[in-house]
């Protein structure tokens, strides 16, 4: 990182030096910890929602490593002079809320009095050394099965302009706020080679994280890809986020397009998600079946959305 000297030692695993989710380090031959932070400013205009969701994305990195998340601490950065401190409360009690239901205690925070309210939390969580999950270790022939549907940073964007309706306001929250627990539990039986959960890089950033130096590329079959209906209306309006053309402009030498693909998925596969879907890579033989359980579980937009392929090295063909 721009030179400097990390701080290091033989019981970090997974450290500064990978594109991974979380750092997880080992305590013991069958023990290692898992910890990440988030925290980022509101994206629906309801307080206790956001802090909801950003509950729920914060806790995310630990499902997606293949762990357990155990403890978290607050980090709150808010405007006391220009909100009433009720704000706070509300946002406070949406991520009490979430951590409650992922079964995970708090245990401190920290805050200070910003221009900006910002949101999030430092979670821990617990994982055996064997069981780690990264965005690595891809084969070819494997399959690619996403959790959730993308859009909700096109969505988001409608939200802030005012035009989304209370019935879009509701289901795209109830998206991001919904824990990725299940799904981790439902693939945690499963042998599963890598995993990354889909945030603010959007799906395609995501996935180039996964095949840079990995000797393999990836095609995706864009048909399959679970897309919020509403999302691809707003996209139409023009209404994306400036994340998506950020990441459209780092990742899209990664990328080839077939001629098929409509314009607007080809944005959407660059849309910045919040507290989106996991991204589980698996052998063939058992992708479907992960499906199936996923659909049994609840997960029911859960869909087989590409594969490893030999080459084109280090490229992903959308199809």
């Amino acid at each position: 990182m721009c030179g400097l000297e990390i701080p290091t030692n033989d019981r970090v695993i997974v450290g500064m030096d990978s594109l991974d989710d979380a750092g997880v380090y080992r305590i013991s031959d069958d023990l290692a910890v898992i910890q990440t932070v988030d925290f980022f400013t509101p994206i629906v205009d309801d307080p206790y929602a956001f802090g909801l969701i950003a509950a729920a994305n914060a806790l995310s990195d630990i499902y997606a490593m293949g762990g357990i998340p155990k403890t978290a601490m607050n980090l709150v950065c808010f405007p006391l002079k220009q909100m009433d401190i009720s704000i706070l409360r509300q946002i406070i009690q949406g991520g009490l809320d979430k951590m409650k239901e992922a079964d995970v205690v708090l245990i401190g925070g920290h805050s200070v009095e910003d221009r900006e309210l910002k949101y999030g939390l430092s979670v821990t969580g617990f994982v055996h050394p064997d069981r780690i999950l990264t965005k690595k270790n891809l084969s070819v022939g494997d399959c690619l099965v996403l959790t959730k549907p993308l859009g909700t940073g096109v969505i988001n964007t409608a939200i802030k302009g005012g035009t989304a309706s209370v019935e879009v306001i509701e289901r795209v929250t109830q998206l991001m706020a919904a824990l990725n627990r299940d799904a981790a539990e439902v693939m945690n039986k499963y042998r599963v080679h890598a995993c990354t959960d889909i945030t603010g890089f959007g799906l395609l950033g995501h996935l180039a994280e996964m095949i840079v130096g990995s000797g393999c590329g990836l095609e995706l079959d864009s048909e399959n890809i679970p897309i919020l209906p509403e999302a691809i209306d707003y996209a139409a309006l023009g209404m994306l986020p400036a994340g998506a053309f950020n990441n459209k402009e780092f990742r899209e030498p990664m990328v080839e397009f077939s001629s098929s693909v409509n314009p607007l998925m080809r944005d959407l596969l660059f849309d910045p998600q919040t507290s989106g879907g996991l991204l589980i890579c698996l052998d063939r033989n058992e992708a479907d079946k992960l499906v199936d359980e996923l659909h049994q579980k609840g997960i029911g937009e859960s869909a087989v959305i590409g594969e490893v392929i030999s080459a084109p090295l280090g490229k992903i063909l959308v199809n």
